[in-house]
């Protein structure tokens, strides 16, 4: 039986777009650019300065929607100008480069990313969360974006809250890939990601202070562009590399709950993982760990208890979590007595201060 894989490119810098005639020519000579409102103010005078001369042609910058959903999808497929269009940039976070890379898939179109966040690894992945009422559904492209364009000035000039969503969805890929392939024989494909993914936490743990506090004040450090890479890059590759049955845990499974809970609406997707994060460490009694994360919550001012999001239903949530089909993974059965000690363990700790 045959594989394919498609694995991700990307420049990084703060004068990547000048790279884009030479690197999308070879695919088209009209692209249509899709993001959000604000997103495409910041990049569209340094688009139509980096494409000025070229060959490649920028139709029209269009509103993807406000959400990653099937019907903002069709909108896009109905659009004259995007069908019209050799090329399709995505522009913004990751519900627009997730309505993108699914407009695209279903359009069979070249698709590049251009990230103005680093709230996640959606700029270079092939799968697409998208939304309905009360629901997520994983949408698959046969293959991520042919290459990202990761500008660190646009992204250092992001409103604080991206960045710090990014760590720590971030910061669960090492510790759920990890822990739902333990003692599993994995091929090639499986186990690259696998290693790929042992380094993606360290280096959040090590540089994520630093670079936080650096985006603060709108410069690009080194700690700042290792975040970046490792929420975008690292943790990318290993959505693309390692089944998607091994790629999300118990981290996830809370965010994925508390999508059916009114309370938890106006925390950002990588805040609720980090304190998945922090469930499934105290469940898999990797407690030195479930400390570093801890305090680098703390540090960061992540969730590090379920009132931190509003959540005061605690048989509801662990019900809910208890639900995600992905759980059936973990290498051994997560009942919700080891959850419920795992939240109490939090909410002492919230009353001590420390660990």
């Amino acid at each position: 039986m045959s594989q394919q894989v498609y694995l991700p490119s990307y420049s990084i810098g703060e004068d990547v777009y000048k790279r884009v005639p030479q690197i999308c020519s070879n695919y088209g000579k009209t692209a249509i650019v899709i993001g959000g409102e604000i997103s495409l103010s910041k990049v569209k005078d340094k688009l139509l300065i980096a494409m000025k001369g070229t060959d490649i042609k920028l139709l029209d910058f269009i509103w993807y929607g406000g959400n990653a959903t099937r019907e903002n999808i069709e909108r896009l497929k109905n659009m004259k100008t995007v069908q019209m269009a050799d090329m399709i940039f995505a522009v913004g976070g990751g519900k627009s480069m997730d309505t993108c890379k699914a407009l695209a898939d279903m359009l069979k179109k070249p698709v590049f990313t251009f990230p103005t966040i680093a709230s996640n690894c959606a700029p270079v992945t092939a799968l697409c969360i998208l939304y309905g009422k009360d629901k997520v559904e994983f949408y698959d492209a046969q293959k991520p974006a042919i290459h990202c364009f990761i500008d660190t000035k646009i992204i250092s000039n992001a409103p604080i809250k991206y960045l710090r969503a990014g760590i720590g969805d971030a910061l669960s890929k090492q510790y759920e890939v990890c822990f739902n392939t333990r003692g599993r024989i994995l091929n090639h494909t499986n186990n690259l990601g696998v290693q790929i993914a042992k380094d993606c936490s360290e280096r959040l743990l090590q540089y994520g202070v630093k670079a936080l506090d650096d985006a603060q004040k709108n410069i690009v450090s080194d700690e700042f562009i290792q975040t970046v890479l490792t929420i975008i890059v690292n943790t990318g590759l290993v959505s693309v590399l390692v089944n998607l049955n091994y790629n999300s845990s118990l981290a996830h499974s809370l965010y994925l709950a508390s999508v059916k809970i009114p309370d938890c609406k106006g925390h950002m997707h990588g805040e609720i993982v980090s304190l998945g994060v922090l469930l499934l460490l105290l469940v898999d009694k990797q407690l030195i760990q479930a400390e570093k994360v801890y305090d680098f919550n703390q540090k960061l001012d992540l969730p590090t208890s379920l009132m931190d999001l509003g959540i005061k239903d605690v048989k509801q949530i662990i019900d809910l979590i208890l639900q995600d089909k992905y759980l059936s993974f973990a290498p051994y059965n997560i009942t919700k007595e080891m959850i419920k000690e795992a939240i109490d363990i939090l909410e002492t700790l919230k009353h001590k201060k420390t660990f």
